[in-house]
C-alpha cells in the first residue's frame, strides 16, 4: 500500500482503524503501529505483527482527557497533574484500568497505559477516529519485537514490508520513546518512573511538587522497560568513556566495527559521530543505528553518553540495545 499523507490520509487511516485494520501513524517520539485500544481482535493483530508477548502491555493513544477517563477506573492526582502539564506529550501514565476495558491492550492487567501525542497528524488521526467510534488506539514502536524502533515512514516499510497503511509524518522529532510514570500506587508510595524519556526526572518531580520513587517488584508492566530491548542487527557494546578509548587505542581498527561516540577516535576506524547533545542524540539514536546496520556493520562500540540526568532517556536505550 502507498502512504497516507496529509488530510485524506488522516481519513483513510481513520477508516481502516474503525473497521478494527492496523495503521502505522507518526508520533512525537517513534511511529507507533495503532489499532483500536477497545477491540481485542483488532489489538492482538498488533501482537502478531510485532512477535510480541501477549503479557506485554501496550500504550493507548488518546486526544483528550475525556477519552483518557473512558480507560481508566480513576485517575490518581499525580497522573492529572501529569497530563495538565505534560500532555499532549512524551510521557505516558500509568492509570488503574477501568473494568472491561482494552483487556487486551493492558497485557491482562489491572492497570493501563495512556497517553497524548503532540504530533499534529497524530492528534488529527485521533480525533478522526474518535469521530467514528475508536476511543483510543494502542500503538507500541511499529517494529518487530525487541529491534531498533522506528522514527520514519520508511522504517516501518522496511520492518513490515508495503501491506500496512502507513501515515506519513515525517521523521519523529523527539526519536525516542514516552517517559512511563506508574500512578497506581496508593500512599505513602509516590509515584515511580518506569521509564525515562525526553521529559526528564527534575521536570516531573517539579510537576509533582515530591521525588519519583524507583520501579519494584509491584510495579506493573510497562513497555519497552525489558532488559534486553532496542537492538539493531549489530552487536551493540555499550563503553564506559575510559573504556572506550582504551579499546579504540589498543586495538588496530577492526573490520565491521562500527564507533558511535562523541569524541573522533584514531585515523582509520569507522566513526560515526554522536550528537553532542541529549536532545539532538535522541533524535538521531534510532536512525543512526539502523543506518549503521544497512551499511554492514557487524559490530558497534558505543561510548556511553555522559552522567548528565539529560541523557538518561538515551542511555536506558542504549543500555537495553546492549543487553
Amino acid at each position: 500500500m502507498p502512504l497516507l499523507q496529509g488530510p485524506e490520509g488522516v481519513r483513510r487511516a481513520a477508516e481502516a482503524l474503525a473497521a478494527g485494520e492496523l495503521v502505522a501513524l507518526p508520533t512525537e517520539t517513534v511511529y507507533g503501529l495503532g489499532a483500536r485500544a477497545d477491540d481485542d481482535a483488532a489489538v492482538a493483530r498488533i501482537f502478531a505483527a510485532k512477535g510480541r508477548p501477549a503479557d506485554h502491555p501496550l500504550i493507548v493513544h488518546v486526544a483528550s482527557l475525556a477519552a483518557a477517563e473512558g480507560f481508566a477506573a480513576a485517575l490518581p492526582a499525580a497522573a492529572r497533574r501529569i497530563m495538565s502539564a505534560c500532555w499532549p506529550g512524551p510521557v505516558t501514565v500509568i492509570v488503574p484500568r477501568r473494568e472491561g476495558v482494552a483487556a487486551a491492550a493492558a497485557g491482562g492487567q489491572d492497570s493501563i497505559g495512556l497517553r497524548m501525542p503532540s504530533h499534529p497528524l497524530a492528534l488529527a488521526l485521533l480525533r478522526e477516529a474518535a469521530a467514528r467510534g475508536v476511543p483510543g488506539v494502542a500503538a507500541p514502536s511499529a517494529n518487530r519485537f525487541g529491534r531498533v524502533s522506528p522514527t520514519q515512514a520508511a522504517h516501518v516499510q522496511q520492518e513490515f514490508g508495503p501491506a500496512l497503511w502507513v501515515l506519513d509524518g515525517g521523521p519523529c522529532e523527539v526519536g525516542i520513546e514516552s517517559a512511563i510514570v506508574d500512578c497506581t500506587r496508593e500512599p505513602p508510595a509516590g509515584p515511580a518512573l518506569l521509564r525515562p524519556g525526553q521529559i526528564g526526572r527534575e521536570r516531573l518531580e517539579a510537576v509533582l511538587g515530591q521525588p519519583l520513587a524507583e520501579p519494584d517488584a509491584a510495579s506493573p508492566r510497562a513497555s519497552g522497560t525489558l532488559e534486553s530491548h532496542y537492538a539493531p542487527e549489530a552487536a551493540l557494546r555499550l563503553l564506559a568513556p575510559a573504556d572506550w578509548r582504551a579499546a579504540v587505542e589498543q586495538a588496530s581498527p577492526l573490520a565491521g566495527v562500527a564507533v558511535y561516540a562523541r569524541r573522533a577516535p584514531p585515523a582509520g576506524w569507522w566513526h560515526r559521530p554522536m550528537a553532542p547533545d541529549a536532545d539532538a542524540a535522541a533524535h538521531e539514536l534510532f536512525a543512526v543505528l539502523r543506518e549503521l546496520d544497512a551499511a554492514g556493520a557487524q559490530a558497534i562500540w558505543v561510548e556511553s553518553p555522559p552522567a548528565d540526568p539529560a541523557w538518561d532517556g538515551v542511555r536506558d536505550r542504549l543500555r537495553r540495545a546492549a543487553a
